[in-house]
C-alpha cells in the first residue's frame, strides 16, 4: 500500500503479499475489492475486525478471515500473531470466555505452529470447564450456542488432526448453527432465522446463513461501492474514530469496512458448491 501526500509517495506495508486477479470468476472485481478490505485490516499486532474502532483481534473474525486468506496464499500475513497466541479465549466481549474461541483457535494455531503451540496444551486444561456432557456450553454474544460452539471445536480439533470422536453436535436449535456452513450441515435443526434488522446491522450473519441454506445473496453489493463491509451498533467500540473516514458514522456507530462480512461474502461468491435460489 501506497500513501502519496504533499508530492511524497511512500510505502506503508511492505510484507509479501500475494493478490490473485480472481479471473475468471464472474465476480472477480468485487472479489478484488473484498480480499483488500481483510488485507487493510492485518495490523501489526493482529487481524482486526475493522482498523479504526476494534484495538485488539477477535477469534470469531480472525478465524473467517483466516479462512478466507488461506485461500488466497496469505496466511503467512497472520503466523505471527497465530504464533504469539497465549490466551484459549480473546475475553473480548465484556469479558466473557466465549466457548467457540477454543474451536477458533485450535484453527487459527492449525494454520500457523501446529500440536506443538503451547496454546494446545492450555486448551487440554480449559476446555473441560465449559463442558456439559460430550459438547460445549456457555454463552457467545451473550447467549448460549452449544451446537456453534461444538462445530468450531470439532473442526478445530480435526484441523490440528486431534481426536474430536468424545465430542458430539447437541441435537437442537441454535440460531447460529447456520452461521458454521463449513461442515457438518446435515446435522442441523432448523428454526428461526436471521432477518432484515441483522442485516442492516450485521450483515456477516445473513451472509452466513446465505452460504449454509444456499441462498441466493441477501444483498447486491457492486465493487465500485468501496467499502463493501460494514457493522453497526456493535456494543464497546471507539466509533469516534470513524470521524477520520466519515464523520456521520460516528453517531451512526457504522464502522467499515468488516472482516466477518467482507469474509462471508468472499467465501460464499468462491463456494463452487453454492448454486443460489430465486427469492
Amino acid at each position: 500500500m501506497w500513501i502519496e501526500e504533499h508530492g511524497d509517495r511512500r510505502a506503508i506495508t511492505k510484507s509479501p503479499v500475494r493478490l490473485p486477479d480472481f479471473a475468471p470468476h464472474p465476480q472477480a472485481a468485487l472479489l478484488r475489492v473484498l480480499h483488500g478490505e481483510l488485507l487493510v485490516n492485518v495490523m501489526p499486532w493482529g487481524p482486526v475486525p475493522n482498523l479504526w474502532v476494534y484495538p485488539r483481534p477477535w477469534y470469531r473474525d480472525a478465524a473467517m478471515m483466516a479462512i478466507a486468506l488461506a485461500g488466497t496464499g496469505n496466511i503467512g500475513l497472520l503466523e505471527p500473531w497465530i504464533a504469539g497466541l497465549h490466551q484459549p479465549y480473546d475475553h473480548n466481549n465484556r469479558g466473557v470466555a466465549e466457548p467457540d474461541n477454543l474451536g477458533q483457535a485450535l484453527y487459527l494455531i492449525s494454520l500457523g505452529g501446529g500440536r506443538s503451540h503451547p496454546l494446545v496444551e492450555q486448551f487440554l486444561k480449559t476446555v473441560d470447564s465449559v463442558r456439559i456432557g460430550d459438547h460445549l456450553c456457555g454463552l457467545s454474544d451473550f447467549a448460549e450456542h452449544s451446537v456453534y460452539q461444538t462445530n468450531w471445536l470439532k473442526y478445530g480439533l480435526r484441523a490440528l488432526g486431534m481426536d474430536d470422536s468424545q465430542w458430539n453436535i447437541p441435537q437442537v436449535y441454535d440460531s447460529y448453527s447456520s452461521l458454521f456452513w463449513m461442515d457438518y450441515r446435515d446435522q442441523h435443526v432448523p428454526g428461526w432465522r436471521f432477518g432484515e434488522s441483522s442485516l442492516r446491522d450485521w450483515p456477516y450473519l445473513n451472509w452466513a446463513g446465505a452460504h449454509f441454506y444456499g441462498d441466493a445473496p441477501p444483498e447486491s453489493p457492486e465493487a465500485d461501492q468501496f467499502p463493501l463491509s460494514r457493522e453497526v451498533r456493535s456494543s464497546e467500540l471507539n466509533y469516534h474514530r470513524m470521524h477520520m473516514v466519515a464523520p456521520e458514522w460516528v453517531e451512526q456507530q457504522w464502522s467499515s469496512p468488516h472482516t466477518w462480512h467482507a469474509a462471508e461474502m468472499m467465501l460464499y461468491y468462491l463456494d463452487k458448491r453454492i448454486i443460489p435460489q430465486e427469492t
